[in-house]
């Protein structure tokens, strides 16, 4: 196990990673939930026949630039990426310049060959027999000097990919299932992070409480106040003041600022420290003329819990999609979200058609960015339970059953 924490360090890391044979396991440590954003700040990385390299980004570069990290990426680059739920580890890694060209992922692989638990601990135990302590999972990775035991837990997740890769591998091999798998890692070499959303703060726990326009304008600008403190410090927004206090505050409005400093529920570390900023927002929403909408105008095909009553034919389409396509999952012993994804199902049952071919699915599958293999699979059970959907028996919620019914 070696620390690389300078520019000459990680120089021969480079070199001794470029000498050695196979396949790069890969993992990233975060600082979630204690500073802002999803930055790096440990990448672990080895080679079958090398040492364990426990790089630190944030002493190499500060301030993150990708060129003090160029060798590495041109390193990384040549060869596959072992990786453990790769979708939680690009995006961090990707800041620094560091993109694979090929992708294994264990836990992605774990949910096609039909395992019924996925994460690292459980896989590695299944595969082989070996228990993964847990216990450094959600510590502070930003702290200086790191404690040995959070470096010896850090290598030990790299340590088993090799071993567990090829285990899965061998497993996804004797179930014909390696094909699905391979593909499913090529498509995560697309995978980007969805765009982020310009109204994120309605996305804050306790807001449905909130039914006035002042009061969302209020917790918008607590919100923005938040975000802007929490760059500036680096600190995550949670711990400053969590949602509840900003929706809390945006439901009671309260009319002084000693009133705010008063009220407990209003809480949070910077509850107190920073009053000044948070009367100034909540002052600011207040008195704001631009205030949001209670309800945010729908994007795309309507939420699918309104079809029942507004949409009947797209609803039935949509139970007896799912009841078919849930048996096929189960025979392919195979999660139904993996075997495709709920919003494809949704999109395709929404239209209506004249009639439903297996080769007009497939299209429109295939427009939905789905995998070949998945195409293959499920687009002559989509089209049938689609034509079928007028003879469904679609059951009524217990809610919605009369007395005799019942």
């Amino acid at each position: 196990m070696v620390f690389v924490d300078d520019a000459a360090k990680l120089a021969n890391c480079c070199e001794v990673l470029s000498s050695a044979p196979g396949a790069f396991a890969i993992d990233a440590e975060r600082a979630s939930g204690f500073r802002y954003g999803q930055r790096a700040y440990l990448i672990q990385v080895a080679r079958r026949e090398g040492p364990i390299f426990l790089i630190d980004p944030a002493a190499i570069s500060p301030d993150s630039r990708r060129e003090d990290f160029a060798q590495l990426a041109a390193v990384l680059a040549t060869d596959t990426w072992l990786l453990h739920a790769a979708t939680q580890d690009l995006p961090c890694l990707a800041e620094l310049g560091l993109y694979p060209s090929r992708i294994f992922d264990t836990e992605l692989g774990s949910r096609v060959v039909g395992l019924p638990r996925v994460g690292l601990g459980a896989v590695v135990e299944h595969y082989l027999n070996i228990s993964l302590a847990k216990e450094h999972s959600a510590v502070d990775w930003s702290k200086r000097p790191l404690e040995q035991s959070w470096l010896d837990y850090a290598a030990l997740d790299v340590d088993v990919l090799h071993e567990l890769a090829d285990a899965l591998e061998a497993d996804l091999t004797e179930k014909n299932k390696l094909p699905w798998a391979l593909d499913e890692f090529t498509h995560l070499l697309k995978f980007k992070p969805k765009p982020e959303n310009p109204e994120r703060w309605r996305n804050m726990t306790g807001l449905h409480e909130v039914k006035t326009q002042i009061g969302l304008s209020v917790a918008r600008e607590l919100w923005r106040q938040r975000e802007a403190l929490a760059i500036k410090l680096d600190v995550a927004p949670g711990r400053l003041i969590p949602d509840a206090s900003i929706s809390h505050a945006a439901k009671s409005l309260p009319k002084t600022r000693p009133e705010l400093a008063a009220d407990k529920l209003f809480a949070g570390r910077a509850s107190r420290s920073y009053l000044d900023t948070w009367w100034a927002a909540l002052e600011a929403g207040r008195n704001s003329r631009d205030l949001p909408e209670l309800k945010v105008a729908s994007v795309g095909i309507p939420n699918h819990r309104s079809w029942p009553n507004r949409w009947p034919n797209a609803h039935k389409r949509l139970v007896c999609a799912r009841h078919y396509l849930s048996e096929l999952a189960k025979e392919n012993d195979l999660p139904l979200e993996n075997m495709v994804s709920p919003d494809t199902i949704r999109q395709i049952c929404w239209v209506e058609r004249e009639s439903t071919t297996t080769e007009q699915i497939e299209s429109e599958l295939d427009a939905l960015s789905t995998r070949p293999w998945q195409i293959a699979l499920i687009a002559e059970t989509l089209a049938n339970s689609i034509s079928l959907s007028h003879t469904f028996v679609v059951e009524k919620p217990e809610a919605e059953k009369t007395e005799s019914e019942a």
